[in-house]
Parts: structure tokens; sequence; C-alpha cells
């Protein structure tokens, strides 16, 4: 199975440039001298080639370096949004969105909005998660003029997060923080998320002071991208309506949820490929299945003469042995690659599926890893073999946004979803990437204009700032 070119050197990522700074000026801008195209990351990925003329660009690593960072305010505020339907997953069913919005400002007046996505899988609210970064914006808003990458380095001390998320990884840490470890109350994946979000607004208010768009800032491949659509967990009726209406909405590839009964779910696949018969599609069993079960699963969908592209957490995320047996029988006997989700919980986990050739592609999310943890894994991976996807959990496009402008700048992700705001009734941001659902450049991505738009929250009133082209795209929050 052909893998993704990682090869290409580091500097294809870190953008080595010449950079003249006012330092002790923080209203100042950086006068940047630099080259760079990474078209290397480009072949067998979900990108879309950029068709802008070619312009200079910083790296987020030199960036991290150099930019001080002053915050004069942030916060916290909850982000409410209602869904079409109820979206099952699994054994949980999502009836509406409660996220936290992040806002830094910085004191040269750029602001920078992250995300923090709750989901009813968890054993935290959004409450908790308010609280937390409550805290944490206090911290930013009290602290004295830092770089960027200590800033983030300070965040990720106050939330450790995906570092220990398996036993494994707890057992391997350093003893600086034994606390955390020990705490049996301590929720890594609630502080990683958080983390993440706090990330994602310090970024932006960092990009849009240099008046440089985050898919330039975090490698320039592309602006544009294409995404799958995903069919959560119902009925072979209702799947075939949704099957047939993204097919009418120009999407390519359909992510079905299965995992609880095998007869029903191939009734469903079945349903899937009717409603769009030319589609790819990815099974995701979210650990639904025994080994057994996901064997004959795949046994029962070749009879049929159906084959999905990807076939996503067969089993357990604990049962690394079975994961092993599934991926070895779908990819040799059926030509299916095996994707990693809920067993890639750290970077252990990633060594541990690249050591023992457990997959073929691991599922990465923001969310999950942060902005700092998707850079890493795509320097861990690259000379592995090791193909990448990016998923979204249920985000507005705020978060979305960032993922996207993430996965087109790198280029490197084969598979891409990131269509989980079409899910929502309402779109609290107006304007943002263009696209016709399906393809964000022109229905995917398409990070390519500035428009004035409105973020809508109760009871709260500021300016965003989110870069997405060579403008910026100018939010208010009503």
């Amino acid at each position: 199975m052909a893998s993704l070119g990682f090869s290409c050197p580091a500097s294809s990522l870190l953008f080595s440039s010449s950079v003249v700074n006012h330092p002790r000026n923080l209203q100042g801008r950086f006068i940047v001298s630099s080259s760079t195209s990474g078209s290397e990351l480009m072949s067998k990925s979900a990108v879309s080639e950029t068709t802008e003329s070619p312009r200079t660009s910083l790296g987020l690593k030199n960036l991290t370096e150099i930019f001080w960072v002053d915050v004069h305010s942030a916060e916290g505020k909850p982000l409410n949004v209602g869904l079409q339907e109820p979206v099952t997953i699994g054994c949980s069913t999502l009836e509406q969105v409660e996220n936290v919005a992040v806002r830094v400002e910085l004191s040269n007046g750029c602001a920078g909005w992250g995300e923090v996505p709750v989901v009813p899988w968890v054993n935290w609210n959004q409450a908790t998660v308010l609280e937390k970064v409550r805290k944490a914006c206090e911290f930013l808003s009290q602290g004295p003029p830092v770089t960027l990458n200590l800033v983030l380095h300070q965040i990720s001390e106050m939330f450790p997060g995906t570092e220990f998320a398996s036993e494994k990884g707890k057992e391997n840490q350093v003893i600086s923080l034994v606390p955390f470890v020990l705490d049996p109350s301590y929720d890594f994946d609630l502080c990683m998320k958080v983390r993440a979000g706090l990330e994602m607004a310090l970024i932006d208010a960092v990009a849009n002071s240099i008046d440089v768009p985050l898919w330039r800032l975090f490698g320039g491949v592309s602006n544009s991208l294409s995404t799958a659509a995903t069919i959560s967990t119902t009925s072979s009726a209702k799947a075939f309506d949704l099957a047939a209406k993204f097919c009418k909405q120009g999407f390519k590839t359909l992510e079905v949820k299965l995992g609880r009964n095998l007869n029903a779910d191939i009734e469903v696949l079945q349903a899937v490929r009717a409603g769009h018969p030319h589609c790819s599609f990815i099974l995701d069993a979210n650990e639904g299945y025994t080994p057994k079960e996901a064997i004959e699963v795949l046994h029962k969908l070749n009879e049929e003469g159906v084959s999905p592209i990807l076939f996503e957490q067969p089993v357990h995320r604990d049962d690394w042995r079975g994961l092993g047996d599934v991926s070895n029988v779908a990819r040799h006997k059926y030509g299916i690659s095996v994707v990693a989700d809920e067993s890639c919980r750290d970077m252990i986990d990633i060594q541990k599926l690249m050591e023992e050739n457990l997959v073929d592609v691991i599922n990465i999310k923001l969310s999950k890893f942060g902005v700092l943890g998707i850079l890493e894994i795509v320097e861990m991976v690259k000379n592995s073999g090791l193909e990448l996807m990016i998923d979204s959990v249920a985000e507005t496009r705020l978060a979305t946004g960032v993922a996207g402008h993430l996965a087109a700048g790198l280029g490197c992700f084969k598979y891409v979803n990131i269509s989980a705001p079409i899910l929502f009734s309402e779109d609290p941001v107006v304007g943002g990437y263009e696209g016709t659902v399906a393809f964000i450049s022109e229905i995917h991505l398409s990070l390519k204009f500035g428009v004035c738009a409105q973020f809508v929250l109760p009871n709260y009133f500021a300016q965003i700032w989110m870069q997405v082209s060579d403008m910026d795209m100018c939010s208010t929050l009503v």
C-alpha cells in the first residue's frame, strides 16, 4: 500500500526565514523574506493545489520563537448550536452542541478564536470546560509579555493532555507532573481539549498580527481541500436518504458509523451504496465489533461487491492483537486499510501502532492532540508508511476552520472529514471558508476571501478576526 510522501525535509514545514523584528514594540510587524513550496507533500493527499501566486511565508516554529505575545484580554463563552436532528454515534446520542468558544485579544488589537467541543460520552460538561477556560484566560490576561513558544509551553503545563492518555503513557512521563498522573479525578482528555482550544486562539491571534493566513503559516501547500460527509448510526432507510442528499451536494466520500448489529450494519451499507452508487465510503465501527465480527463484515461486504476504502477502529481501543488481526486480513485479503482512532490516544500509542504495523492509517483530531501535537505527529510518522486522516467532533466552523487550514497548509492528510457543521440547524459563523459543502474552496475550504461576518452568541459583544486568506475575515459576536 502506497504511503504519503512524508520524506520532505523539515525545512519544508518550518520555512527558514529572514526576519526583522522590532523587539520592544509589540504593535510592530515582522518583515519576512523567504520562499517555500512544500509541493512534495501534495501527492495523494486530499488537498488541492493553491491557485494563488507564490508568496513569502513564515513557518509556525520560527514564529513561536520570535513573536512576543502580550495578551490584553481572554475569555470563554458558551457556544450552543442546535442540530438538524439527533446524531447517534455508537451508544451515545448528541441532541445539541454545547461547546465553548475561546477568544484571545493581544495588546496590538488583533484577536484569535478557538473552540472546545463537549460531547455526551464524557463525564464532564460545558460548565466544567468554562471553569477551566476561565482560569487559563485569567492566567493569560495577567501574565507579562512572553514569546509564543513560552506561552504555549505554559498552557501545556497547566493542562497536561494526551501525553498521559494511556496507562502506559502515565507510567513513562516525567516526575515533575506526577501530581497530575496520580490524581484519579484528573481528566486528561478534558484538559487536552481545553489546551487545544487555547492553542487555536493564541496562534490565530498571532497569525492576524503578522497578516498571514493560517494555511500559509502551517505550510502553504494549498488553500483548499475535499472533505467526506458523515452518516451517523441510523436506519437503512434514513441512510439511503442521507446518501442521496450528500450525492446531490457533491460529496464523493461518505463516512458511515456502524458497529451495533452485524446484519443491520450490512443493510445500512447496502442502502448507502444504493443512495450514492459511485461514492467511496469509510466504515467506522467505533470499537463496536469483536475481531471475528469485523472480519465477517469484510467478508460479507466482499460478497456483495461493496468495498470500503477504510475500516476505522473495528475493535476495542485496547484490543491491540485484535486490531492487528483485522488489519492483516483487511490489508492482504481485501486490500482495505484499517484506521486507528480510539486506539490512537497519545504519542506512545502512535509509536506502538507504527512499530508493530497494526494499522495503515491513523485518525488524528485537533481537539485530541492540539495544533502542536498534530505537527509533532506529522513529523513523527513521515517516514513510517502510515497514512494520515484528520477528523472533527461536533465542532462548529471555528474549530473545523482551523483544522481545514492545518490540513490544507500541511498537505499531508490523505483523508479528511471536517463536515460536522453541515449537521447543525444553524451556523453561528456567517462567512468563513467558502465551499459547496463538499469541497472547501468550492464546497470545501476555499480559504480565499475576506468578508465581514457575524458570529452569534447570546449577550456577548466582541470582534473576532479569522484569517482565511490574504484578507481578514472580520466576524462580529452579537
